[in-house]
């Protein structure tokens, strides 16, 4: 029986999901199951989800999926060496850092770290 009240499933709508899956395998290791041209699902090793095909990246001012890293530096690196662009530079704040950024197709997410330094 699953828990009630938590997040069971999360769906992220892409304009280009073949280069959106290449990128999010590349930087995450995800891996991916083909439902037709418009729809892949995914599991991250604790939470499954889908990419659906969409007209329009997502807005930056909707919900942001935010990554946990214990190597921020690194991450930021990756993002660039993929084809992504970093939207907001590493930033603290009580409790961390993170940076946010944009994956090659447009949607936003970000990654954090409880590391300060």
């Amino acid at each position: 029986m699953r828990p009630e009240n938590r997040i069971d499933y999360v769906e992220i709508p892409v304009t280009d999901l073949p280069k959106t899956r290449a990128f999010l395998e590349s930087m995450f290791g995800w891996k991916f199951q083909e439902w037709g041209d418009e729809y892949y699902s995914f599991n991250d090793g604790s939470l499954n989800g889908g990419l659906r095909k969409a007209h329009e990246p997502a807005p930056a001012t909707g919900v942001l999926l935010v990554f946990y890293s214990e190597d921020l530096e690194r991450d930021v690196v990756r993002v660039k060496d993929l084809g992504g662009t970093v939207s907001q530079e590493i930033f603290s704040f009580p409790g961390g850092r993170r940076f946010h950024f944009i994956d090659p197709v447009g949607t936003e997410f970000a990654i954090w770290s409880d590391s300060t330094e």
